[in-house]
Formats: structure tokens, sequence, C-alpha cells
């Protein structure tokens, strides 16, 4: 399945469709958070998620295996009598549901645009998780771009951009330190799930089935330990409005689609994704909420662009080289040219 050659065509299909889930995510995320009506308990729209994410996964593995015996004899095998499998996928569970409600943290702090920008610093976060963890290695090209994307998100920072259409209170410090959580969550749980997948031959729909399981319980003790009194008082779903409901479809579809664009595409084409997730969120930024636009943040945006882009190129073939020296060989090895 993994070396499925796929067209031209639906590759662009899945950058289009990713690139807008990710700049809608944002910009109707910050839209909800930012209203003065009711304000949602933002812990049962990441469990409401969750619980989407599973049906949708169990779709999905139907249709994969062809009929309901088949899918219920991978069910009964990988679930019901796999408990270790359930506690292994409960580690990003766990992560990722932390993920998602600092997001709501950090949205209802930042601008959406300021949030695409500076969320992009998992990419170096992610990277040192696939060396630590995975025992791969960097070009010199691709640390040179970590170091362009750090420094294009301190520019960002530096000066923080305002939106004068926002009345409700806000702290960029809160909103900064909640990306700087999430950041690591995502490193770390993409790569921990990586390498799940990678350690047998699996369905990853069967483990999305897994992973979302302990998923739901996981949120549902996030929303009891957070929100539990006011939700029994007001009720699961109150403050929901149909952007809510929209947001939460985003996250839902969002997260299953990266498993697809991952599957299927090639560092380029996300990083173009991210490239245009982040000029389509500043744009719908200046519309909706009356950001305004920096030269810090116009000159830091651009870098992490460009440094996205860098990162995902191909590294150097070496094969050709046919005189090293040994000292010198250990050395590339280290920077993984």
């Amino acid at each position: 399945m993994a070396n499925e050659s796929v067209g031209l065509l639906f590759k662009l299909y899945c950058l289009v469709v990713m690139t807008m889930v990710a700049a809608a995510y944002t910009v109707a995320l910050r839209f909800t958070r930012t209203v003065s009506a009711d304000l949602y308990f933002s812990t049962t729209a990441v469990c409401l998620a969750e619980v989407i994410k599973l049906f949708l996964s169990v779709g999905m593995l139907a249709r994969e295996t062809g009929s309901l015996g088949k899918l219920k004899a991978s069910v009964d095998e990988h679930i019901f009598h796999s408990p270790k499998e359930l506690l292994k996928l409960s580690v990003p569970s766990l992560v990722y549901a932390i993920q998602n409600n600092m997001a709501f943290i950090a949205l209802s702090n930042l601008d959406a645009a300021v949030y695409q920008v500076t969320y992009q610093l998992k990419i170096p976060c992610t990277a040192l998780c696939t060396v630590l963890m995975l025992n791969r290695s960097l070009s010199r090209l691709q640390w040179l771009s970590v170091f362009m994307l750090c420094g294009g998100v301190t520019l960002v920072q530096w000066t923080p951009a305002e939106s004068t259409k926002v009345q409700v209170e806000q702290s960029p410090m809160m909103g900064f330190a909640a990306i700087a959580v999430a950041v690591l969550c995502s490193g770390f749980a993409g790569v921990y799930f990586e390498k799940v997948l990678k350690s047998s031959d699996t369905s990853l729909w069967v483990r999305n089935i897994q992973m979302y399981l302990s998923g739901i319980a996981v949120t549902l003790c996030g929303v009891y330990l957070t929100d539990g009194v006011q939700v029994m008082e007001k009720g699961f779903f109150f403050g929901y409005t149909p952007w809510v409901c929209f947001v939460v479809l985003l996250a839902s579809v969002g997260g299953l689609y990266t498993s697809v664009v991952v599957k299927y595409t090639d560092n380029i084409m996300k990083g173009f994704s991210a490239a245009a997730a982040i000029v389509l969120s500043t744009i719908a930024s200046v519309t909706m909420f009356g950001l305004q636009i920096t030269v810090t943040f116009a000159s830091g945006a651009l870098l992490v662009c460009v440094s996205i882009y860098l990162y995902g190129l191909p590294k150097q073939d070496t094969t050709r080289i046919t005189k090293t020296d040994p000292d010198k060989d250990v050395k590339l090895k280290l920077i993984g040219v």
C-alpha cells in the first residue's frame, strides 16, 4: 500500500483540500472563540471530534475490508483481543488531546495568521523527535531551514500583530505558551504514531480506531476534570452554533485527511500546502478580524514559507562519491548528508 502510485491530479486534489482545511479550521476556530455570545466548552468540541473520527475510521475500514464479516473479524482481532495495542495507542491519544485543547487556548488569544506561522515550529520539533526516536538524519539544507524557520517565527512574535475588530480580552503570552505546548505534543505524537504504524503491517484505519477509542476516553476525562460542573449544569452542547459544528467537522476530517496526505504526497507538496495555508489565513484575518500587517510579520511569514519549502527538498545524492576520507565520512553521517 505504501508504494501505490497515484496520479498528479490526485496529489493536487490532496494539496488543495489539505490547504483549505488547515486555513479554514484556524480561521473558523478563531471566529468561534472571539464572538460575544455564550462561549462553548472547548473540551466538549475536542471530545466530539474524536467520536466523529472513530465513526469515519470504522467506515473506511469497512470499505477496506470489503464486507461486514471481515470488518467484524478485524475489529475482534485488533480491538477486543488486543488490550496491549490499545494501551500502546493511548499514548498518542493523550498527547493529541492535549495538543487539540492547546489549539483552542492559542486561538482564543492569538490571531489565526499569527497562529499558523508560529505553529510551524512543529517542523523542527518533529525533526528532532525523528532523529532521536527513529534514528534518522537531516541534511545540511534541512538544518539550515530549521534555523530559518525559528528566525521567521521570532520575527512574527517580535512585534505582535493586532486585530482591530476583536473586542474580547486576550493574552498573547498565554497564546504563545499554548502553541509551544501544542508544538511539542505534535512533534512527539506524530513520530510516535509513525513508529507504531511502521512496526507492523496493521491497517492504518485499525490503528486510527485504536487511537480514537483511547482518545474518547481521554477527552471525556478532560471534560469531567476541566468543565464537569458547568457541563452538568448547562449541557454538553452549550454554546454550540453552526460555526462551532463546522469547526468540529473540520477537526475531524482534517485529522483523518492528514493520514491520507502523509501516505500519498511528499514533503514538498506538504510544504507548499503549509505556506498556502499561511497566506490564506493572513488574507482572512485582515478581512475578518482587521489584522494589521507589520513589516516584521510579513518578513517573518515569508521566511517561514521559504524554510518550509527548503525543508521538503530531497537530500543531496551522494551515491556517486567513490573516494571518501573515513573521518570525514563519520562527520557527514552525523549531519545526514
